[in-house]
């Protein structure tokens, strides 16, 4: 069975910049190939819930929070069953375990709801400094 792993969360000072890397260990996830379907990255940090960080669907749309426009870049290389995030300008607010996901029907638009989410990665720590 495919699986998701993450790779690329660290220790940063704010300010500073990590990509996040979100790596699929086979090609297919329920019958389709890993780029028909949108992929996320969420985040949870201590005491909170899990939330909504960025998307891309399988045509390269994207969607973001609100918190992460114009610092976060959410892509994907569908040759290599890979989707990134470039994080730059961060901030102690950002630390978090981030988790990606890969959404359980195919060409579907960008979504948000984790609900919608059927392949899970383990998750990666990121910790920003302040």
């Amino acid at each position: 069975q495919v699986q998701l792993v993450e790779s690329g969360g660290g220790l940063v000072q704010a300010g500073g910049s990590l990509r996040l890397s979100c790596a699929a260990s086979g090609r297919t996830f329920r019958g389709y190939v890993i780029s028909s379907y949108a992929m996320g990255w969420f985040r949870q940090a201590p005491g909170k819930e899990r939330e909504f960080v960025a998307s891309i669907n399988w045509s390269g749309n994207t969607d973001y929070t609100d918190s992460v426009k114009g610092r976060f870049t959410i892509s994907r290389d569908n040759a290599e069953n890979t989707m990134y995030m470039q994080m730059n300008s961060l901030k102690a607010d950002d630390t978090a375990v981030y988790y990606c996901a890969v959404d359980q029907t195919p060409y579907r638009r960008t979504i948000r709801d984790a609900a919608n989410f059927g392949l899970w990665g383990q998750g990666t720590q990121v910790t920003v400094s302040s």
